[in-house]
């Protein structure tokens, strides 16, 4: 007997469709049914719709949200709590973001991507940023550090009478024969005797011109007028010394008297002044390493402890100082030293503003150190009128420039040297209008 009620009963049976099932009664035993579809009601936190993103149709034509467990809208309910994938992170499923197959999402720390090519450009701009600071930094802490071992001890503006400033630069180096803070055994090793105060043994008047530069000796033996002046430490007037060899000045009140007796001699104004002694000049030498000289006579002399021989040879700091001191090897005397004075400070200059000096801080700072500690200059002197000098110079060892000696018309008393003044003055003539140098 059919116990199915009659509201299920009619054509779906008559048809012969068992989608609903047969009762037990029936001859074939009874298949699978199919259920109706029952959809819940959405409550309403979860009635928002949630930003699309790729995802999976779940076989009802439903699109499905990867790794989240709040379905779709229009989706149904499966009846199970929000879904998470074991050994994953909470509420994230294995396609979603970052998971296996899903896009990545963003890196903790803003790392780049594993397998991600580097950002040479970036790295490059900050390599070279990095190297501009700490060259920026360096050469600030450099100069502070050499501006204030600078001596600045000769005041030019008490020199009286001056004459009126020329065209380009005027630089007064002299090299004394000052002993200070030289032990016995120094003085001996260098053979500078043991002499009170200082005297001159060089004296080069260095023109730096947009014509081309000059370095021009003046003979410690020279024959000049040492002029009325004011006394550098007592501020007194003195009356005119009469004629005298011009190292003479410098014996009496120093560098201010030498440079108003130059000065009044030539009437070419001196713009800077640079003094450096014994031991300073033979610590840069050695801390340069040596500086090579091609010597062109053998020389021996007993009073400076000169004994070379002839040919190029690399001179230590006890060797140059006996090879710019030596005056007594050669029949010309004074004229003869002062040549090799000019050419030894060139070569002095050239070998010390070298890549291997000037980039090695482990060799430029000794030479740098060795040189400030012992340089005497003006007060106004600053770390770029320096370096001007410096790099003149060097550029005269180069051919850029004139190297000679102030014009000498012949012997005067007390084996002095006279200047001749027509060649003097066409000369200082050349030099305050920063003229090509004509004069032999």
């Amino acid at each position: 007997m059919n116990e199915w009620p009659d509201a299920r009963s009619g054509n779906a049976r008559g048809n012969g469709d068992d989608a609903y099932g047969r009762g037990s009664s029936a001859a074939q035993p009874e298949g699978a049914r199919r259920m109706q579809h029952v959809q819940r009601p959405v409550p309403p936190q979860q009635r928002s719709v949630p930003q699309q993103q790729p995802g999976y149709d779940d076989g009802y034509g439903q699109p499905q949200q990867y790794g989240r467990g709040v379905p779709a809208q229009s989706s149904y309910d499966s009846g199970y709590s929000e879904g998470q994938v074991y050994g994953s992170p909470a509420g994230r499923g294995p396609a979603g973001p970052g998971g296996p197959g899903g896009p990545e999402g963003p890196r903790r720390g803003g790392g780049r991507r594993p397998g991600a090519a580097p950002n040479w450009r970036k790295r490059i701009t900050i390599g070279v940023l990095s190297l501009v600071v700490v060259l920026l930094v360096t050469s600030v802490a450099t100069y502070f550090w050499a501006d204030g071992k600078v001596r600045r001890e000769v005041d030019l503006s008490k020199v009286i009478d001056r004459p009126a400033e020329g065209k380009g630069t005027n630089y007064l180096i002299v090299g004394s024969d000052s002993r200070d803070g030289m032990s016995a055994d120094e003085k001996k090793k260098l053979h500078t005797g043991s002499a009170e105060g200082k005297r001159t043994d060089s004296m080069i008047l260095l023109h730096v011109g947009d014509n081309g530069n000059t370095m021009v000796s003046l003979p410690r033996d020279s024959w000049v007028t040492i002029p009325s002046f004011k006394g550098s430490d007592s501020g007194k007037s003195f009356p005119s010394k009469g004629k005298d060899k011009l190292n003479a000045a410098f014996s009496i009140d120093g560098p201010e008297l030498l440079v108003r007796t130059i000065e009044a001699n030539t009437g070419l104004h001196i713009d800077h002044y640079a003094e450096i002694g014994f031991a300073g000049f033979a610590n840069i030498v050695d801390a340069v390493g040596g500086v090579e000289l091609d010597i062109p006579q053998d020389i021996k002399d007993k009073d400076s402890g000169a004994d070379f021989k002839k040919g190029k040879q690399t001179l230590d700091g006890q060797q140059a100082l006996a090879f710019v001191r030596n005056r007594h090897g050669y029949a010309a005397g004074d004229l003869e030293r002062t040549k090799n004075q000019q050419k030894f400070l060139s070569a002095l200059a050239s070998q010390t503003a070298t890549p291997t000096t000037i980039l090695n801080p482990f060799k430029l700072y000794p030479v740098m150190g060795a040189g400030l500690d012992t340089l005497i200059v003006d007060k106004d002197m600053s770390l770029f009128d320096l370096g001007s000098m410096f790099w003149a110079m060097k550029g005269i060892t180069g051919g850029d420039g004139i190297s000679m000696n102030m014009p000498v018309a012949g012997d005067g008393p007390q084996t002095s040297l006279l200047w001749d003044k027509p060649k003097v003055t066409q000369l200082v003539n050349e030099l305050k209008n920063d003229e090509t140098v004509t004069v032999k």
